[in-house]
């Protein structure tokens, strides 16, 4: 009976309508902590006995490493939920990153999963302390040493969603994983490890504060990162009244694609190369692609990323179900090397 209670029993469909129904609002956020979890699988039950009951949806990642939560609720189930964490000592007094943007549909199901880790870095150097971060900034300390000739900004995300929002100057890796990204960072920065100001950004902060820990087991001396990412950034630069410096829009990983940071449109429609920031999933199911589409292209082609794909998406359901029977549906990004109509 109690395996019941620790997954989903309603489809995304369903759980709309229920959020429909009740006429909540909720509140996505997120957050992170690195710690040791002696047993994850426990811990994951333990947190979708707890959260569920509170109404929480989300994507949740639970290691030996520490936990990595997106996540939405009902905004006045939020002190019950602050009090939850409290009483996890590891989580007491952890920083919720609150969307930029609210969305009562960012979420439809809840998903805690067990993982080898909350983000899959590629790392088998058992000498690594992931422990030995660098140096945390607020806002207004990044503005200041971005500035600085003697700093090298690196981006810490995956191409398509830096492509769509970025810190001015900041060197943006042509990769679609984090774990591809240390490599190529690495060794695109050459010499003078001990010389340059290497400063890391990422979404909330948790890639960053793995990357700055890796850098300075590389060997660089000098590595900062951007204290709660770009979410915790803006919070602190409207509060205090800092310069934006981040262009265009954060990517996110829920139903809501994207934040608005800026009115700058810094990337361009895949199919037309007009500026759009604008990022879709194709509407054929079998491809379901990652890009950008203008609403002009989107109208031309009904939200599909090419005309092979919008007759696939106009055939009936049924066919589509059958053409898709056996084939399974590997993350696909825009690559300007992918075949164009």
């Amino acid at each position: 009976m109690q395996s019941l209670l620790l997954r989903n029993t309603l489809s995304a469909a369903e759980r709309e309508k229920r959020i429909e129904a009740a006429d909540r609002p909720r509140i996505t956020l997120s957050f992170y902590k690195y710690h040791s979890i002696a047993d994850p699988a426990a811990f994951r039950d333990a947190l979708f006995l707890a959260w569920d009951s509170l109404d929480v949806l989300g994507r949740i990642y639970v290691a030996r490493e520490g936990i990595n939560a997106q996540l939405s609720l009902p905004a006045d189930n939020l002190p019950a939920f602050r009090e939850h964490l409290q009483g996890l000592p590891f989580l007491r007094n952890v920083r919720l990153n609150i969307a930029v943007e609210q969305n009562d549909k960012s979420f439809l199901k809840l998903k805690i999963k067990v993982r080898r880790k909350i983000v899959a870095d590629g790392i088998e150097d058992e000498s690594f302390d992931p422990g030995k971060v660098g140096v945390r900034l607020d806002a207004n300390e990044f503005n200041d040493i971005i500035e600085d000739s003697a700093t090298v900004l690196v981006d810490m995300r995956n191409h398509f969603e830096s492509e769509i929002g970025h810190f001015r100057g900041a060197v943006r890796p042509d990769v679609d994983t984090f774990r591809e990204s240390l490599g190529v960072i690495e060794a695109g920065l050459g010499d003078g490890k001990e010389d340059k100001n290497l400063v890391l950004y990422c979404t909330g902060g948790i890639r960053c504060e793995k990357a700055s820990a890796y850098f300075r087991h590389k060997g660089f001396g000098k590595v900062f990162q951007l204290e709660g990412g770009i979410i915790e950034y803006l919070r602190q630069a409207k509060a205090q009244g800092l310069e934006n410096k981040f262009l265009g829009k954060n990517f996110v990983f829920d139903g809501r694609m994207s934040e608005r940071i800026s009115d700058h449109i810094v990337s361009a429609c895949h199919l037309c190369g007009d500026p759009s920031d604008n990022h879709v999933n194709c509407g054929n199911r079998a491809c379901h692609m990652l890009f950008i589409q203008c609403r002009r292209c989107s109208e031309r082609l009904a939200g599909c990323c090419s005309e092979a794909c919008r007759e696939v998406d106009a055939l009936p359901p049924e066919i589509q179900k059958e053409m898709r029977k056996g084939r399974g549906a590997p993350k696909k990004y825009f690559k300007r090397t992918a075949p164009e109509e």
